[in-house]
């Protein structure tokens, strides 16, 4: 079933399956697929964003079960925190779990990396709805699940068009400068795929 997104601004893109079907204004693209389901979200759509700090968060931390929030709290670990952890592939599997649904939530479709040395994480990471991507040593600023928190540009994905993988986010802001201003917090869903991965309830 091919079902249109569309956003406060009336852009819209066309889904089916994994792909994009059809991108442009909502009228155009109704009038084209009729019979399409129409699903309407608060905000802007986007391409979605990258975190270029793919290695710092998800095989240089630790993110934490919520169940173990009264002995580790809430926050990623890292540094001689994560190496106090008896840590091995169950845990770290986990860890990369979480920390992927919580890049969702942020809008993030996709991960920087170099080589992930880590078999359990690039596996579990492997498993996961966030895509992976190449990078060349180390961004700077600090590692963030909220790119607009890391101290350096924000990267976007590639403009979603005809043909090209359903990837997307959706925050729930009048414009770009606003979402700059209040950050990735304010992301209202994310489909990877197709498949709408991460929902604000």
């Amino acid at each position: 079933m091919l079902t249109i997104h569309t956003d406060s601004r009336d852009r819209a893109l066309a889904v089916k399956g994994a792909w994009i079907a059809d991108a442009g204004p909502l009228a155009e693209l109704v009038a084209a697929h009729p019979g399409a389901r129409v699903r309407t979200w608060p905000g802007i759509l986007t391409p979605g964003l990258i975190n270029l700090h793919g290695n710092e968060l998800l095989e240089e931390a630790y993110h934490p079960d919520p169940r173990e929030a009264g002995e580790l709290g809430v926050e990623p670990l890292t540094g001689e925190a994560l190496a106090a952890l008896a840590m091995d592939d169950v845990r770290w599997s986990a860890s990369v779990r979480r920390c992927v649904q919580r890049m969702l939530a942020h809008g993030t479709v996709r991960a920087a990396c170099e080589d992930l040395r880590n078999r359990a994480v690039r596996e579990a990471l492997h498993r996961s709805a966030l895509a992976g991507m190449g990078r060349i040593g180390r961004p700077g600023g600090t590692p963030a699940l909220d790119p607009y928190a890391a101290g350096i540009p924000v990267e976007f994905a590639r403009p979603r068009e005809r043909h090209s993988a359903a990837r997307f986010a959706v925050f729930d802001v009048r414009d770009e400068v606003e979402l700059a201003e209040r950050g990735a917090g304010t992301c209202v869903a994310t489909v990877a795929d197709g498949r709408l991965v991460y929902r604000r309830r």
